[in-house]
């Protein structure tokens, strides 16, 4: 998987000693000085000063069990999983010469996570070596998943990162779902699935730092082969270099890693990717230094953001939760992330999206296209008014509708009809807001929660529940679409580059690239928010998540607006496939593209901002509804929106029926069906589509 040449080729050893002596002896000072402070931190009330006295031989034993049983294992954990992460991201990036490579942009750290929790969801226990054993597994899946999606066709760093994005997307989703099947089986596994260096003793730490150290004593025999392969695979085969067996067997030792660090700890995302950059950005390019400098750093990076959760959120008697570390690094790592992509060069801003949707099928039945969606979607409403905790025969609905049921019957139709409608209304809403999205774009992969757009509605409604709990209830909605209205206008200006003659060209591929670290950088600091102010967390998490529960008539309120933009986009199809068009002949049929744009994103930004105010965080449903709207009635807004909105609408009602349904009276949030299906088909739409 070849994406991008590094920045520069395999640095001369000569001149470069004192600074590879300088540049290591100082990351080792900063990892000492670190690991001292971590030792210190904890709710016990046990500092540095109790350790030194303990060292010197006049401690109490509470220290001594403090340390060694909690202390000392936290912090080996942190030196465990950093080294791991910081060897594998260097591995990673030399094999792919992607400088935004990683583990966790790859999408290993989400399938290692994936396949702990199907083995916790069996209900098998095992040891710290076969659980790092079937994390090691859900990796090599993942990896060599993003090989299928990128396999032929024209590659480039954009297509291989979206790739690993799409695969994280379906391996998270699959394991929300296993949790919510079985809470009981799968407790505890929700902080561990955002990164924790909380141990209970030494064997696991010891144990996977056994695996980790055999991977990071086999990483220097790569060094040389990916110095060459810098220069480029002919290039590295002409000098001798085994393309073919090097590059697997680098993957196959960052697996290796990787998922030891996952089973440990978790998925601590982004360390692995800025770890090795920096030491990049400090002149250490040759392998040989850069992998083990990057494991220094990189367990200095989780050491310290680990410190600094618990410094932020202090675990007590009143306070028990704490920030995972995971949720710190995402914070660091995201706007990183983006200050990096927006170097990428994917080769999409004149030629379009890295994947496009074939027009083959322009229907000419637009009203029986139209209409047959309408029926489905009366029919979805119809069975889901049936199923939930209670069912309903047909007989007692058709009572109930008719007013002459009894009261039980009555009472159950009338709560399930108006959640029902909201469902309905924001599903439509929520396909809209993607298809304005995607024409802005030019990306049929921009969905309004892979662009941060959701994040910053879910930050914009969480930071008003916290700061103003007074707020009259239509501040929330007001917030969420503020909120995501600006993080999609972040995304746009960070994303935007310089084409040829100084121009700015909007490239679709990095918009979403960009969107997906402003979307980690958004949903850290909603966690760190959640945690901080002792939030309900669990429903918390379920607005997160997405759920139409307890929605009543008034939510359908917070919808209007939203309804409003949807039909204005409509009255405006004309801009908006113009926009599709590229930048050169928009502004010769004298559109102003600037200005269109904006209302456009603007447009988008409100309809799914206002949505996740009243439904919480739904993804895929934009995504989804306008890829299947063209291929049946074609590209023209004035029938794929309205086309769009009926089958988003379908399928966020159906979502939420089967939520009710499978696991009744427990209710899956609608949010993580959605996924499920739209996870999946993400998958099939990035691999069909290998050939543009």
């Amino acid at each position: 998987m070849v994406s991008e040449r590094l920045t520069a080729a395999p640095a001369r050893p000569l001149g470069r000693r004192p600074r590879a002596v300088l540049v290591g002896g100082g990351l080792s000072l900063v990892l000492c000085l670190i690991g001292v402070v971590h030792l210190g931190l904890g709710a016990s009330g046990v500092g540095i000063g109790d350790i030194v006295q303990w060292l010197l031989g006049h401690g109490d034993p509470r220290t001594e069990d403090i340390l060694v049983g909690s202390r000392l294992p936290r912090t080996l954990t942190g030196l465990v999983v950093g080294i791991a992460l910081g060897v594998s991201g260097a591995l990673v990036q030399g094999a792919t010469r992607n400088p935004l490579a990683a583990p966790d942009t790859l999408g290993v750290n989400a399938g290692a996570y994936f396949a702990v929790v199907l083995v916790a969801f069996t209900g098998v226990s095992l040891g710290p070596l076969p659980a790092g054993g079937a994390a090691f597994l859900g990796g090599l899946v993942a990896v060599a998943v993003v090989y299928l999606l990128t396999s032929g066709g024209v590659l480039t760093p954009g297509r291989v990162l979206l790739a690993g994005a799409t695969v994280a997307l379906a391996a998270t989703s699959a394991a929300e779902f296993l949790q919510m099947l079985d809470v009981q089986a799968t407790r505890g596994l929700f902080f561990w699935g955002n990164g924790t260096l909380l141990q209970s003793g030494l064997e696991r730490p010891l144990t996977l730092g056994a695996v980790v150290l055999a991977g990071a004593l086999i990483a220097p025999f790569l060094a040389r082969p990916l110095d060459l392969l810098a220069l480029g695979d002919e290039t590295a085969q002409a000098m001798g270099v085994r393309v073919e067996r090097i590059r697997p067997a680098a993957f196959l030792v960052a697996v290796l890693m990787s998922a030891s660090a996952v089973s440990l700890a978790g998925p601590i995302g982004f360390v692995g990717l800025i770890g090795p950059v920096i030491v990049r950005q400090l002149g250490i390019r040759r392998h040989a230094l850069l992998i083990p400098m990057a494991a220094l750093l990189t367990s200095a990076l989780v050491l310290g953001a680990d410190a600094a959760a618990q410094l932020i959120v202090t675990p007590s008697a009143t306070q028990p939760a704490e920030i995972p570390v995971g949720v710190v690094t995402a914070l660091i790592g995201g706007p990183v992330f983006m200050a990096m992509a927006r170097r990428v060069s994917t080769g999409d801003a004149d030629t379009g999206a890295a994947v496009v949707v074939s027009d083959r099928r322009r229907a000419p039945g637009y009203a029986v296209a139209l209409g047959g969606g309408l029926i489905v979607l009366v029919l979805a409403i119809v069975v889901s008014l049936r199923v939930g905790d209670v069912e309903i025969s047909w007989g007692q609905l058709t009572a109930a509708l008719s007013g002459s049921a009894e009261e039980m019957t009555e009472a159950v139709v009338s709560y399930r009809l108006p959640r029902i409608l909201v469902a309905a209304l924001a599903g439509a809403c929520l396909a809209v807001a993607g298809a304005a999205v995607q024409a802005v774009v030019r990306n049929p992969l921009a969905e309004p929660g892979l662009v941060g757009v959701t994040g910053g509605a879910s930050l914009g409604a969480i930071t008003v529940i916290l700061v103003v709990p007074s707020a009259p209830l239509a501040a929330l909605p007001a917030a969420a679409g503020i909120g995501g209205v600006l993080m999609l206008l972040v995304v746009v200006l960070v994303a935007r580059g310089t084409r040829g003659g100084g121009r700015s060209g909007l490239d679709p591929t990095r918009v979403v690239l960009v969107g997906l670290g402003a979307a980690a950088t958004s949903m850290a600091l909603v966690n760190i928010m959640v945690v901080g102010a002792q939030m309900n967390l669990a429903s918390a998490l379920g607005w997160l998540a997405g759920s139409t529960y307890g929605r009543d008539f008034d939510a359908l309120g917070w919808l209007a607006l939203p309804a409003l933009v949807a039909v204005l986009l409509v009255v405006a199809a004309r801009p908006v496939n113009l926009l599709a068009l590229g930048e050169e002949l928009p502004r010769a049929l004298g559109l102003e593209l600037g200005r269109a744009r904006l209302l456009v994103l603007g447009a988008g930004a409100v309809l799914a901002a206002g949505t996740a105010a009243a439904v919480g965080a739904v993804g895929f449903v934009g995504l989804v509804a306008p890829h299947l709207a063209r291929r049946i009635v074609g590209n023209s807004a004035t029938r794929m929106v309205p086309m769009a909105a009926v089958l988003g609408a379908v399928l966020v009602v159906s979502s939420d029926a089967l939520g009710r349904w499978l696991l009744a009276p427990t209710e899956i949030p609608v949010g993580i069906v959605t996924a499920l299906v739209g996870a999946p088909y993400l998958v099939w739409l990035l691999r069909r589509t290998r050939d543009v």
